[in-house]
């Protein structure tokens, strides 16, 4: 891990739970010591049974003002399809403002399920899905440096643009890789780089992390500058079983890629998800033992990831984190931070 710090954040479940839910769960993990709090931004979940998809843009002004001190990011928005760059160059230079130091961007590629039903286009391959994104990085970050801003990218332009609200220091942007070539975009461009967890430990050890390391570098980066962050599914009680059962409501992780990526509707995402759900538990490391879950942990800071996100599946989100505050948090800072 060298020389960054742990971060032990909360990821709010925005698929799962009502924004005032959730701003609830982020008061309370800031209470309970959380470092920051991450909210995912979808036009529409991935369970259409009791599924929600509030704004991350609305929720992260009203997620500020509720709270004093953790940081507040996306994981992840999509800055390319639904949302023009620029927007969001506004919306989080306000937000940064708002709340300076405790912002973060952190964007993504996108889903299908999201982006079709918003603008009906067709759904570009990963390659032009990466292109977009990188371009979209590159004016948001000129939007936030320069006075005047002419952008003529293959995708995206400007004319005259002016961001008039926006903090002295930039607000940091975060990059999600699911493969290399987007993790060593990640490296390059990027404040910081954000996956997800249960993947094996091979994509991570002998390809992502030295995508980051290898894009930073090429941009006369130190890499050790670079946050790392995962989100890591974690389903901890007291009770084995309600940890395992809990994990079913999460079932679509468990489907592959390529299958999500043609599904365009949360009730068909649904209904595939459900014939794979007595596998969703193998996402998610399970266990009702402090010392085991450690140990399920470990590899993860062992490879060098600094950010810890913790994401839980079960509904007494309240519990959860009280039980992770109590049990795991301490352990984790005493060993690692």
């Amino acid at each position: 891990m060298a020389n960054r710090p742990l971060k032990l954040g909360y990821k709010a479940s925005a698929e799962q739970f009502g924004p005032r839910q959730l701003l609830d769960f982020t008061v309370e993990a800031e209470d309970l010591g959380f470092d920051s709090v991450w909210i995912s931004d979808h036009f529409q979940p991935w369970r259409h049974t009791n599924g929600h998809a509030p704004s991350a843009l609305v929720w992260l002004g009203a997620a500020g003002e509720r709270t004093k001190r953790i940081e507040l990011g996306t994981s992840v928005l999509t800055p390319t399809f639904r949302y023009p760059p620029a927007v969001i160059a506004q919306a989080f230079g306000t937000l940064g403002v708002l709340y300076p130091g405790r912002i973060i961007l952190g964007v993504g590629s996108g889903e299908s399920l999201n982006e079709i039903a918003v603008t009906g286009a067709e759904w570009p391959p990963a390659k032009e899905r990466l292109a977009r994104l990188r371009e979209a990085v590159d004016l948001i970050q000129k939007l936030w440096k320069d006075e005047l801003v002419n952008y003529e990218g293959q995708y995206y332009k400007t004319h005259n643009a002016t961001i008039y609200d926006r903090p002295d220091k930039p607000v940091p942007i975060y990059i999600g890789a699911g493969g290399p070539v987007a993790a060593k975009f990640a490296g390059r461009a990027g404040d910081g780089f954000i996956c997800t967890s249960g993947k094996g430990d091979t994509l991570y050890r002998d390809q992502l992390l030295p995508a980051v390391e290898e894009g930073a570098r090429a941009a006369g980066k130190d890499p050790e500058s670079l946050d790392r962050m995962i989100e890591v599914k974690v389903s901890f009680d007291t009770d084995r079983n309600k940890a395992l059962s809990d994990t079913r409501i999460w079932a679509a992780l468990s489907l592959s890629a390529e299958d999500k990526v043609n599904i365009h509707n949360a009730r068909e995402m649904e209904q595939k998800a459900e014939a794979v759900a007595d596998q969703a538990y193998k996402r998610w490391l399970v266990s009702n033992d402090p010392e085991e879950h450690i140990e399920q942990i470990r590899p993860y800071i062992e490879l060098g990831f600094n950010n810890l996100v913790f994401h839980a599946p079960g509904d007494d989100q309240s519990r959860f984190l009280k039980l992770y505050a109590k049990e795991i948090l301490p352990r984790l800072r005493s060993r690692w931070g």
